[in-house]
């Protein structure tokens, strides 16, 4: 299947006081499916680093994503070609070239379920190890920043049918929106988003901000940082090693942005409110 939206039946119920009312009907569902995602060097043999749930729709941006956020590879030269099986058993075969570090990735591989992607399975990075972003990076306004979640909302075409998946977008400082992508797991949007950028050769991006719908993991702000985005905004709540590691590497982490408010946890000089908040 390589639709993001399937159809299934389903009974409605709605209470009310004494009464039921039940209808047949149908609904919507975000499209949760494996591919097998297949590291291929240019002078040594092939490694399956898996399979990975994914929402199906831009695989290839999904796998050299993941390539990209394991420093694997940091532009497009790097990828040779890549090939791509659809169907009941997807398969994206990256071959990369020399300049590429293929021995980034560990060993410790195998099946990942949508919810964690392949956070964990590839390289947990220390945060001595992860590279820090340059403090000089990106501003934006506190003005931009709270137009950022609706604007995310009004483009989420799929979660709008389904109401399941998962969005991460990149903004430039004015708020205009550069590229979304959309999954069930969200630490697969954004290595989408890694990947679309590798393409168009936006990396380092460090003229452009991460928003993503959920929470923010030490995984995406491991990701972000890998891409050279120093601004990470998002709707729900960072957890404590995500705010560890934003501080450490230099990334404005901005969490609870709705209501036209948010939270920075991180490095809040590069928000121009006209005030200097706390690092």
């Amino acid at each position: 299947m390589t639709r993001p939206v399937a159809v299934r039946a389903i009974t409605r119920y709605t209470v009310d006081g004494t009464v039921d009312s039940v209808v047949h009907d149908q609904d919507m569902v975000a499209v949760e499916a494996p591919v097998s995602l297949v590291l291929c060097p240019h002078d040594g043999p092939p490694r399956n680093l898996g399979l990975l749930m994914r929402t199906p729709g831009h695989d290839e941006d999904l796998a050299t994503g993941v390539l990209v956020t394991e420093g694997v590879i940091t532009r497009a030269t790097d990828v040779l070609r890549i090939e791509h099986v659809t169907g009941d058993e997807a398969v994206v075969r990256v071959f990369v070239g020399p300049n590429a570090h293929p021995l980034a990735i560990s060993d410790r591989v195998g099946s990942a379920t949508s919810a964690c992607g392949l956070c964990g399975r590839l390289s947990l990075q220390r945060l001595d190890a992860m590279p820090r972003i340059d403090s000089a990076a990106l501003r934006v306004s506190a003005a931009v920043i709270h137009r950022l979640p609706p604007r995310l909302r009004d483009v989420q075409l799929a979660f709008a049918q389904t109401g399941g998946l998962h969005a991460a977008a990149v903004f430039s400082a004015d708020g205009t929106l550069v590229d979304l992508r959309e999954d069930v797991g969200r630490h697969n949007a954004v290595d989408k988003i890694a990947g679309a950028l590798l393409h168009r050769g936006g990396l380092p991006a460090s003229d452009l901000l991460l928003a993503v719908s959920g929470r923010i993991a030490y995984e995406i702000v491991q990701k972000a940082v890998m891409c050279g985005m120093s601004i990470i905004v998002a709707v729900g709540a960072p957890t404590d090693l995500a705010v560890d590691a934003a501080r450490a590497t230099g990334v404005t982490l901005i969490g609870f942005t709705r209501d036209n408010r948010f939270n920075v946890y991180t490095h809040g000089h590069r928000i121009g409110t006209g005030e200097y908040l706390p690092e």
